[in-house]
């Protein structure tokens, strides 16, 4: 890369010593200008040969930003170094450790939170543009990074040849959803005018350049109209003058100017009254700038109003006093619209040179007025309190510390922007996305990287939540979670399987008692409960089925109360299992056949998961010689097999339909008519009875329906399934027991 040329360098040397005569009112203090010095001097070396895209040599670039870091925004010395070294990239170029340690801990800070906030994407910040302001506080240690970004963007604007097309309309995204607001709460109004000037001027053009002409065809008359105002009331204030004059002595002196309102306000209005250029009655705006005593700001001011408003009518809806209240940046003023005539209307802003000098640069001239060394910045300590708090009555409210937001943000895949509270996981940001993401969340991708559940995500990460249809909430992802939204969902998840689980333990209970002959009551079911030390028979029941109790220890103490008949019971079924087996055997049949023409054997169809034609099934000998046909996936199956497994034998269908249930479970986005779709293919065109349908939807807009099945086998029922299946907002479709 080639050098600057001596003519070049002599610019920028040039260009440097006058920014430095600029700042000078501000910055003069020898170390610090040593500091500034030593920043200037390192980027001339790092950058020699470097230009922007218009052909500029890059150092005027950071000069000038310098320049308006001081003078228009108020910042001191950090800040003019940090400009300079703003665009030094910290993994390719130098460490910021080694910037730390040449030019300080602070400045270190500043370079850091600008590169974070650097890599947001700010592509969807329209829909999220109170979340991105807070976002940025919450991200930052420092606020000068954020006001040394609105620096960037005001050279950005100012200068737009040096900067590529693409880029230039994601800064002015930019700049109308965060950083306009962010100006305007802080009083930096000049720069706000300017940046909405420039904002229409790119959005609008031809507006723009229509009202510019509007303007300019009607100036003669408005000038005019303008100095007859000035000229009336200047008369009124004067007399109110001498009025209220003591001693001889006006108690104040005063200046009087006229302004057209900007055009972007022009068009605000005009939108907003739905009316022609013409038309818009409160075009122009006078302000009065007093010069008096401090300790007679308000008499002042209060005296002046009343001298206008003796002559004009005014508007008293549109009365504004930032005099009594100022507004949370420090500004002050008083504010009315008088009628000057039938069709027109005047703003007039009322204020002291003090207050309006803290309303032209902002909160840095509200500290300069307080005596504050000009190069403290000690300003900045409200910033923050000032962009969080908008309804702050006074900027000097409080001087708290600066401290990081107890929030994150989150970004998802498509740019949205999620809160969550700071250590958040990803199971907590997957239940902030939707229920079903966070019951089925299996991991996440965080910056394009994978991680585990238990990741804990950090401000201005994007996630991608990767989901499996295998995955389900446990116990312990109660450790794993902080949103009180994501402990109740699981929560409430656990709380429902477990009554489930308290049903199928239930029945596996009430159909043992029934097979060993005990008796099968409350009074029994208390019993265990106090003898396996259990509050209720809910627990009771969920520990059977959770095998956490065995069913041999319940036999073991039943038979304790009421002897051993069932034991004795018990030992009769080996004989009964082998004479079906051995019959089986001699008719040369591997399993045993069922169905409509079966013979000689007792059989019945399992209520525990109701199995029907076509399923895969096995059979299991109960005391009294009946098969009970049960599914190979029935939950009752495990433990069967594993305790009685000299009861299980094969079985096969043999040809059979049946009017047996299945339960089905549909879940997917409510849609309008989604329900009537759903029944209308079951009974009309498949003709499939329905014994029961249940449907309720969630906040987010999900539904999850249950619906009770007569069909005659497997091969219709999944035709229910595959049909419904094939409706647009149909997510999923399962059988269930």
């Amino acid at each position: 890369m080639a050098s600057y040329t001596s003519l070049e360098l002599l610019a920028i040397q040039r260009a440097y010593e006058t920014m430095l005569a600029d700042i000078s009112p501000s910055v003069n203090a020898p170390e610090h200008l040593a500091l500034i010095d030593k920043a200037y001097r390192y980027c001339l070396e790092r950058y020699d040969g470097r230009y922007l895209l218009s052909g500029k040599a890059y150092m005027l670039h950071l000069i000038d930003m310098a320049r308006i870091a001081v003078v228009e925004v108020g910042l001191g010395y950090i800040s003019v170094a940090a400009a300079f070294l703003h665009g030094i990239d910290y993994k390719m170029d130098v460490s910021i450790n080694a910037l730390r340690e040449q030019f300080g801990r602070t400045v270190a800070i500043v370079l850091e939170d600008f590169s974070e906030i650097s890599k947001l994407d700010t592509e969807k910040v329209a829909f999220n543009s109170d979340n991105f302001q807070v976002m940025f506080l919450s991200l930052i240690d420092d606020m000068r990074a954020v006001l040394l970004k609105i620096v960037h963007r005001v050279y950005d604007v100012r200068n737009q040849n040096d900067v590529a097309p693409e880029r230039l309309a994601k800064y002015f995204h930019e700049i109308k959803y965060i950083y306009i607001p962010i100006v305007h709460r802080l009083g930096l109004y000049r720069l706000k005018s300017e940046l909405e000037e420039k904002l229409m001027l790119y959005e609008n053009p031809a507006m723009f350049h229509e009202i510019e002409a509007k303007i300019e065809a009607t100036h003669e008359a408005r000038k005019k109209t303008a100095d007859d105002f000035i000229s009336r009331i200047s008369e009124s204030i004067e007399a109110e003058q001498e009025r209220t004059k003591k001693n001889g002595k006006l108690k104040y002196a005063y200046s009087v100017k006229w302004r057209l309102k900007s055009i972007p306000s022009i068009y605000a209005k005009m939108r907003a009254q739905n009316v022609p250029f013409e038309e818009v009655y409160d075009l122009l705006a006078a302000r009065v700038i007093i010069r008096c005593a401090l300790k007679d700001e308000q008499e002042c001011c209060w005296s002046v109003y009343s001298a206008i408003t003796n002559l004009f009518e005014p508007m008293p809806e549109r009365l504004r006093d930032w005099i009594t209240k100022p507004k949370a940046s420090g500004y002050e003023s008083l504010h009315t619209t008088v009628k000057y005539d039938d069709k027109m209307w005047f703003e007039v802003q009322i204020r002291t040179t003090r207050m309006d000098d803290i309303a032209e640069t902002g909160q840095a001239a509200h500290y300069l007025y307080k005596g504050e060394k000009e190069t403290s910045e000690e300003w900045l300590l409200n910033v923050r309190e000032v962009l969080e708090n908008p309804g702050l009555v006074s900027f000097e409210n409080s001087y708290r510390k600066l401290y990081k937001s107890d929030k994150i943000f989150i970004f998802t895949p498509e740019g949205d922007l999620k809160q969550l509270p700071v250590g958040s996981t990803v199971l907590d940001f997957a239940y902030e996305v939707h229920t079903r993401v966070g019951e089925t969340c299996n991991g996440a991708r965080v910056n394009g990287k994978m991680v585990p559940i238990r990741h804990e995500l950090k401000n201005g990460d994007k996630v991608e939540i990767i989901t499996s249809k295998r995955q389900s909430p446990h116990a312990d992802w109660l450790n794993v979670v902080v949103t009180d939204k994501a402990k109740n969902k699981i929560r409430r998840y656990l709380k429902e399987e477990e009554l489930k689980e308290s049903e199928m333990g239930k029945g596996l209970l009430h159909r043992r008692l029934k097979n060993w002959k005990f008796p099968n009551n409350e009074s029994v079911i208390e019993m265990l409960v106090k003898e396996f030390k259990l509050e209720n028979s809910l627990q009771l029941y969920h520990q059977i089925s959770t095998e956490k109790i065995e069913l041999a220890d319940v036999k073991r103490f039943l038979t304790t109360k009421f002897g051993e008949s069932a034991e004795r019971l018990e030992k009769t079924v080996p004989e009964q299992i082998g004479m079906k087996n051995k019959e089986l055997a001699t008719e040369g049949e591997e399993s045993l056949s069922i169905g409509e023409d079966i013979d000689n054997v007792t059989y019945k169809l399992a209520k525990c998961c109701n199995p029907i034609p076509g399923d895969h099934v096995f059979g299991f000998v109960t005391t009294d010689g009946t098969i009970s046909i049960h599914r190979i996936d029935c939950p009752n199956a495990k433990s069967m097999q594993q305790r009685y497994g000299y009861r299980i034998i094969r079985v096969k269908w043999n040809g059979m339909e049946s009017n047996s249930q299945a339960s089905i479970r549909i879940t997917g986005r409510d849609v309008l008519g989604l329900v009537g779709k759903i029944t209308k293919i079951i009974s009309d065109d498949l003709e499939v009875n329905m014994k029961n349908i249940v449907f309720n939807t969630d906040k987010e807009g999900f539904f999850e329906g249950k619906i009770v099945l007569q069909i005659a086998d497997v091969t219709a029922l999944e035709l229910v399934m595959n049909r419904i299946k094939a409706i647009e907002g149909i997510k999923d479709v399962v059988r269930i027991d």
